[in-house]
């Protein structure tokens, strides 16, 4: 996350074009991806066989991902090259298809990673996150793909394909208990026949906090005693359940509704400072924190305690009517409603300092309608497609004054050295190296004893109104058996509306705002452009044999422009401040093999990507981001996955990834100049095995793998202090299966060897110029028993 303001019981994951041959052994009696040992997937919006599409595509099956032992979007993501997924918080989470990050939380910018939820665009980041649980699949698309995707996959797509109703009575459970009071329960019932069919499907996920928080802990001894007792923080209070719906009156028609629930009460997230030490002294980035909050907190912020309140409701409506031989039509609508509240400490320390909470809401209609033919010797689809949404981002910011401008070093110089005679220290070292908070006692002095503390608060909101129209074509001419060239475009135009509006009152010590953000007493301010593209894709596949295909590809993706709305000043007077930031370009080249051969499967893709206008994300003093162009940059880079059954009992699987991602070296750039993309590591690797032992009526299983990442940066113009070194993650499942698979019992292990790492640094309170560092997961281990019925 940037926290800035703007279930099936078998399988092993490979998340790769290479899974074919394991899925067929794991799943093939239980998922309908595996069709003759082959994983089916709908990336070009009809159904194939993942060998034979010209992109690359990585795909996942809910049974693969069981048996690994992952069931969040970050955990997936480490075993697919070129995909990271940040989850600081569920909130906001950070998705990054080959370098490329898509994580603001503006309702005025738009996203460049699509996230799909079956076949729905929900990529606005606050709403986007989405709990896994009874999966069908994860489709990972990569490269611009707006002619299949729409206008936010820039760089590539996510699909979330929820279980789909089916024939017969099924049902299956799944519980686990771990370390953290880590409790997890999911499952699901299926009932019906051919013709209709449901299916219920829930998953609770609970665990404490893994970051220790003191703030108003009576059992530990600071000047702060009376203040609300925070949670621990990084914990996680989740649920989610999905109801599904499947009417099939005839061979030719089969129309779905899908609707799900998904909620988060999760506690605050561990934004820990180095430069303000909790009580008794700053024990580094992994030690207890002690984020207090705001006294006012739920007044002013919207909830008591530092946390996550969020609530996601989703409609999901599909018809598909074959109306002649080849010729099918095919209809998706989605509706989806967020709302979500998450109170934060942004200072990262004890101080009632930068007390922020981000308010975002919103509402998002989806309406396709695509055609699809196939004949001997083509494949063609046109349609048409209409995308609503409006929604805001609210921040109230609470503070007390005098705190805020002895820690900000707000005040006159003559003003400091009088505090500091005081022994009441600016700037970060406003709290002391032992946690004393110093700075509490700036205001009596300020004010000569009339007042001990000054409570302040201010709101500032943005509004984003948007709707795309667009219509779409692609068609594929087969020449000869073994040579499929396809061509495609999309033609959108984009009604972009932004808002804002400010209330920033007057410090009392001071006389003006405390953050730099012009007030309109809370008039809002709006403004609104159009804008058009056309956005082509080719590409080839040459089937060499059987069983190895080549393919290239050729394709546009593009960033819409910002229509970015704030306020300034003139004549005294607050008024509209805008900038349209022009779209970011980029154009896509890549090719490379797919094969089948025996026992083993894999693939090597190759790309080279040059982005023009290249957007980047600046946070303010204020905590507001704004979005800038950098200009050039460039992308080459290799993804390579590949599995080898070797006998009946063992399997391994891997896979690489080389992204060197930057912006181009240019003096006119400035400070980004030569940049590496943010949260992209250069080099990514997971690999692993499947063991598989039967013995009499039972089957011992075990899943070793490990996953590696090179250093990465979390922000842009990269810093050395703002960064994450090297490190690899060991994780492990394991047990035994019971009565031919009905059920199992068995244990699993995360970051098995308790490795330390950061997943992000910088944040808001970085554009106070006091960096906050979250650190990772720590060891995570358990039981877990399933069945199946």
């Amino acid at each position: 996350m940037r926290r800035s303001f703007s279930l099936a019981f078998a399988g092993v994951l490979l998340g790769c074009s290479s899974t074919a041959a394991l899925a067929q052994s794991a799943t093939a009696a239980e998922t309908p991806e595996a069709q003759g040992g082959d994983i089916i997937v709908t990336a070009q919006k009809r159904e194939q066989k993942l060998q034979d599409v010209p992109i690359t595509v990585s795909a996942l099956t809910g049974a693969q991902m069981q048996t690994l032992g992952v069931n969040s979007l970050a955990e997936v993501a480490m075993y697919v090259p070129g995909l990271r997924i940040q989850e600081q918080s569920d909130n906001n989470p950070g998705f990054v298809i080959r370098g490329i990050t898509s994580d603001s939380g503006s309702a005025q910018q738009g996203a460049r990673v699509s996230l799909y939820y079956n076949g729905v665009d929900i990529s606005r980041t606050r709403g986007a996150y989405q709990d896994l649980f009874d999966l069908e699949r994860i489709e990972v698309v990569k490269g611009p793909q707006a002619t299949l995707f729409g206008t936010a996959s820039a760089v590539g797509a996510v699909n979330i394909i929820s279980a789909r109703p089916k024939a017969g009575t099924s049902a299956g459970i799944i519980a686990s208990y771990g370390n953290y009071n880590r409790g997890q329960v999911s499952g699901f019932v299926n009932v019906g026949n051919d013709t209709l069919a449901a299916r219920l499907a829930f998953a609770y996920k609970y665990h404490d906090g893994f970051v220790r928080n003191i703030a108003g802990d009576p059992n530990v001894p600071n000047q702060n005693q009376g203040k609300t007792k925070q949670d621990d923080l990084n914990g996680q209070d989740q649920r989610g359940l999905r109801g599904s719906l499947r009417w099939a009156p005839t061979d030719a028609l089969t129309a779905t509704l899908v609707l799900t629930y998904d909620g988060q009460r999760n506690p605050g997230t561990a934004f820990r400072s180095r430069a303000q030490a909790p009580t008794g002294g700053n024990g580094g980035d992994y030690s207890y924190a002690e984020l207090s909050g705001s006294p006012y907190s739920a007044q002013v912020l919207g909830g008591s305690k530092l946390g996550l309140k969020r609530d996601v409701y989703d409609a999901n409506f599909t018809l598909t009517a074959e109306l002649a031989p080849g010729v099918s039509f095919t209809t998706v609508n989605g509706y989806r409603k967020f709302n979500s509240n998450e109170v934060f400490d942004a200072d990262g320390g004890p101080a009632w300092y930068l007390e922020f909470a981000e308010d975002a809401r919103g509402d998002q209609y989806s309406h396709e309608g695509r055609f699809n033919f196939t004949g001997t010797t083509y494949r063609a689809s046109f349609g048409w497609n209409a995308f609503f949404e409006n929604n805001l981002q609210r921040v109230p910011f609470s503070t007390e004054e005098g705190t805020y401008l002895t820690c900000a070093g707000a005040l006159p110089a003559a003003t400091r050295a009088a505090l500091l005679a005081a022994g009441i220290p600016s700037g970060p070292g406003c709290v002391l190296p032992n946690g004393t908070v110093a700075a509490a006692g700036a205001t009596a002095l300020l004010t000569r004893g009339a007042a001990t503390a000054i409570p302040y608060s201010s709101v500032f909101t943005n509004y984003g109104t948007n709707d795309t129209y667009s219509v779409f074509a692609d068609g594929t001419w087969l020449p000869t058996p073994r040579l499929e060239l396809t061509a495609g475009a999309r033609i959108l135009i984009e009604k972009r509306k932004s808002g804002y509006s400010s209330v920033q009152p007057n410090s009392v010590l001071a006389g003006v705002p405390l953050l730099p953000t012009v007030s309109t007493g809370g008039v809002k301010f709006t403004a609104q452009r159009s804008f058009s593209a056309i956005l082509p894709r080719f590409n080839a596949l040459y089937r060499l044999t059987d069983g190895i295909n080549l393919y290239a590809t050729i394709s546009k993706g593009r960033r819409s422009p910002v229509v970015q709305l704030s306020a300034a000043t003139s004549g005294g007077v607050a008024v509209p401040s805008l900038q349209v930031v022009p779209d970011e370009v980029v154009w896509n080249y890549e090719g490379g093999i797919k094969a089948k051969i025996g026992a083993f499967s894999g693939s090597l893709g190759v790309f080279y990507q040059d982005y023009n206008g290249f957007q980047v994300t600046v946070t303010d003093g204020a905590g507001k981001t704004t979005t800038q162009s950098a200009g050039k940059a460039q992308n080459p880079g290799v993804e390579l996955e590949g599995n080898w059954r070797v006998n009946s009992l063992l399997q391994l699987f891997g896979n690489f990834a080389y992204v060197d991602g930057k912006i181009a070296n240019n003096p006119a750039y400035g400070v980004y100049s030569g940049a590496q993309f943010r949260l992209q590591p250069k080099y990514s690797a997971s690999g692993g095995a499947t063991l598989r032992v039967p013995a009499r009526n039972m089957t011992f299983y075990a899943t070793p793998s490990a996953t590696y990442q090179s250093k990465e940066y979390f922000e842009l113009p990269n810093s050395e202090p703002i960064s994450q070194g090297a490190y690899a993650l060991v994780n492990v499942r394991a047990g035994v299966e019971l009565a031919g698979g009905r059920y199992q019992i068995g244990g699993f292990a995360r970051n098995a060897l308790d490795r330390k790492y950061l997943i992000d640094a910088g944040n808001t309170g970085g554009g106070f110029g006091i960096p906050t560092y979250i650190r990772g997961e720590p060891r995570v281990y358990g039981v877990e028993v399933s069945g199946k019925f």
